[in-house]
């Protein structure tokens, strides 16, 4: 998720984290490193060969 900064983010633990940025990238799925910021590991998921051959089913 996209927004524009600069932002302070408060957790839920009530740590802030700062970000300077003009567009801060926010992770919604949890698996960034540097949580909440975005640090792209969404894009390294792996699709299983089942996930492959049904998603191949559904394009006929």
């Amino acid at each position: 998720m996209l927004i524009d900064g600069p932002v302070d983010i408060e957790l839920p633990d009530g740590t802030v984290v700062r970000s300077e940025r003009f567009v801060v990238a926010l992770c919604v799925c949890r698996r960034s490193k540097s949580y909440p910021l975005c640090d792209t590991s969404h894009r390294k998921r792996c699709r299983t060969a089942k996930q492959r051959s049904d998603s191949a089913d559904g394009q006929q």
